[in-house]
């Protein structure tokens, strides 16, 4: 198992954050879900809220975002916002 994932956070109109994390926290239409390297492939709908990242340096980056979606595969995780702003 990876000991970090890629993410890439993008609005609609724009790149938000993109970088190496340990961790994600993110809310779906399922619940508040966190997502981890080697976690399994999921796509999702998110809800309107806080995404946490823990970025590999050990530190914090939060972001609201306002509807859009998570998707995560092969360490890889995609947040596609509407709207995004950190």
């Amino acid at each position: 198992m990876a000991a970090e994932l890629h993410v890439e956070l993008v609005a609609a109109d724009r790149s938000v954050w993109s970088g190496e994390a340990t961790l994600v926290v993110a809310r779906t239409t399922s619940g508040d879900i966190g997502v981890m390297p080697g976690h399994q492939p999921l796509l999702g709908v998110l809800e309107s809220g806080p995404v946490t990242i823990r970025t590999s340096e050990g530190g914090t980056v939060v972001a609201a975002v306002h509807g859009g979606f998570i998707s995560f595969a092969d360490n890889k995780l995609s947040l596609l916002a509407e709207i995004a702003e950190l």
